[in-house]
């Protein structure tokens, strides 16, 4: 895990002058809107549950609720997912999945964000049922049906494979990595 944290903090430091510059070339005025961050990614032909889910990103990072992710935004974003403490990064899954804003999350919200993952990424792999299925049998000790933000973090937490599945799933390094390097073409690894 050591090597994969080197390699985005390097991502980060490395490209930061690269960061402002596609950041500024994608959007002069210094503010992105929903629709340039959907062009940004290359959006198009993606399924309507992929493109809920970078609406959701977006507010997410849109911090201060004016529509607009302005750079500090963006990179303190960008920080928060690459070296964000445990609790920080639950609490933003927490407020991604909790898409109506009522300060809990049903398993209808999760796998609509899981499914939503799984389309942007083309990872199908275990099934979105499977994964919320999971977290609720270990996380919701109630059975209510529906997770605080108190019982989230407490529960993924205490559950090391959950944390290892959030952590995957969530992962936004190839989003980051399509940010970063634009339309330069990727550089294949060693095989």
């Amino acid at each position: 895990m050591g090597a994969y944290e080197s390699n985005l903090d390097d991502i980060l430091a490395e490209d930061m002058h690269h960061w402002y510059n596609k950041f500024m070339k994608e959007s002069p005025s210094g503010l992105i809107t929903l629709f340039e961050l959907k062009t940004m990614l290359e959006m198009q032909g993606m399924t309507e549950e992929a493109s809920s889910y970078v609406d959701q990103v977006f507010f997410t990072f849109d911090m201060d609720g004016d529509g607009y992710i302005d750079f500090v935004e963006y990179i303190a974003a960008v920080s928060l997912m690459l070296k964000g403490e445990i609790n920080q990064k639950l609490k933003w899954y927490f407020k991604l999945f909790d898409q109506d804003g009522n300060g809990k999350i049903d398993q209808d919200e999760m796998g609509t964000i899981f499914k939503a993952i799984q389309d942007i990424t083309r990872c199908y792999d275990p099934p979105t049922e499977e994964i919320v299925s999971l977290i609720y049998e270990k996380v919701d000790i109630n059975n209510e049906g529906e997770l605080t933000l108190e019982e989230f973090i407490e529960g993924a937490r205490d559950h090391q494979d959950i944390m290892e599945m959030l952590g995957k799933m969530m992962d936004l390094t190839n989003v980051l990595k399509i940010i970063v390097n634009g339309q330069k073409k990727q550089v294949k690894s060693p095989e």
